[in-house]
């Protein structure tokens, strides 16, 4: 074999190689906010919403603040789907005050604003490494351990996702006590939002054994606690397993990308403000339907595509197995659509009451190509057209 011969090989393996790694540190169990108390950091910005800084939950977050003598301030002006001008408001409040680190809590949206706000900020004024810790206070968006963050832009409707490894938190901390009030509907949203994470990262294109297993975890938590943490909110093991399969399913998509219901969903909530996980929900069946070429008027074929068996795996997961693909897959789209109609979570848009049929139609278009260029997309199992996206946004009304 001669010298050249040999640097294509070389080459080709470098193009296939793949890493993994796991960049922030989990505490997680019983009073794991304890580690507040210990953190190598003596100033640092709280960033949460107005609701949490104003209810007593605040202090299971100052007081082993206090407890370890360090100096805090609250940043509080953190909205759903964070637009471009409060992360603005949040650099300059960061800068202003130079702290060490800064802590998020909340939900995906204080979250992804605390990310964007330490990465603006250091780059236009670099005092020294910010440290970040994120607290999630719902068990959903697995923000905590991804490297990616979603900004808002209401004047064109949009929604950008940022993605960098140094949006990645340092450290997470998961502790149930922070979501046991967390109201049924939006226990809903966000545990299917931790499902549509775990099932996109095991059809991406970009999948691999470690993110695999994660995610596979993550769906098997799901089909057995999530329905309980629905009903009892104040099950302390249902809340703490979803809080473990939220972070497992952020690690999974953080290696191995999401899907085209990712994209699709992204530009329902930035035009018609349906919560994120609620958009990702009643996109599922149809996103299923579509990556698998599987529907109800289906018939046994000799070839299925790439996802097919992907999804059938995870149909064994849940208990769901059949004697043939088509209705093991079928199962499936069928489980998805039980757990929305058991947890009300609306199967179309019309069902919402909200959003008239002409003012919906009239977006489609517009976020069909929205969808199309959303970095989600990108690693969908199979590649959609414009009509394919139109058509799938047409059968959810």
């Amino acid at each position: 074999r001669d010298s050249s011969t040999s640097r294509g090989l070389g080459d080709v393996y470098k193009r296939q190689m793949k890493s993994f790694d796991i960049k922030t540190k989990v505490y997680f169990g019983d009073n794991a906010l304890d580690r507040l108390s210990e953190i190598p950091y003596k100033k640092v910005l709280v960033i949460t919403d107005p609701f949490l800084a104003q209810s007593s939950m605040i202090n299971l977050i100052t007081d082993p603040l206090k407890k370890g003598h360090i100096e805090y301030d609250i940043f509080q002006d953190v909205v759903p789907d964070p637009p471009i001008e409060k992360i603005s408001e949040g650099v300059k409040k960061l800068l202003a005050y130079k702290p060490e680190a800064i802590i998020a809590v909340g939900g995906g949206s204080a979250i992804d604003s605390s990310k964007s706000i330490r990465e603006f900020a250091v780059r236009i004024e670099h005092y020294g490494d910010v440290g970040l810790i994120a607290i999630p206070t719902t068990s959903g968006t697995g923000s905590e351990v991804t490297s990616f963050a979603v900004v808002s832009d209401p004047a064109e409707q949009r929604k950008y996702p940022l993605v960098s490894r140094d949006l990645t938190p340092d450290e997470a901390i998961l502790d149930a006590e922070l979501v046991k009030s967390v109201p049924p509907a939006v226990t809903a949203d966000t545990g299917m939002d931790v499902f549509t994470h775990a099932l996109e990262a095991c059809v991406s294109t970009d999948r691999n054994d470690f993110a695999t297993a994660l995610a596979e975890k993550a769906i098997e938590i799901c089909g057995v606690f999530l329905l309980r943490a629905y009903l009892d909110g104040s099950d302390t093991h249902a809340r703490q397993k979803m809080h473990s399969a939220s972070c497992l399913a952020g690690l999974a998509f953080n290696s191995a990308s999401l899907g085209l219901n990712h994209g699709m969903a992204h530009q329902l909530g930035a035009t018609f403000h349906i919560p994120h996980g609620r958009a990702n929900a009643m996109l599922l069946p149809h996103i299923i339907e579509f990556n698998s070429d599987i529907n109800k008027h289906s018939k046994s074929q000799a070839k299925y595509l790439p996802a097919v068996e992907r999804y059938k795996t995870v149909a064994r997961i849940l208990g769901l197995s059949s004697y043939n693909t088509i209705m093991t897959v079928r199962n499936l789209v069928n489980w998805v659509q039980f757990m929305l109609k058991e947890m009300d979570i609306p199967l179309s848009i019309s069902q919402m009451g909200k959003i008239s049929k002409e003012e919906y139609f009239a977006e489609i278009e517009r976020m069909a190509e929205a969808a199309l260029a959303d970095g989600c997309t990108a690693t969908n199992p199979r590649v959609p057209s414009k009509a394919d996206v139109m058509k799938i946004y047409e059968s959810l009304w």
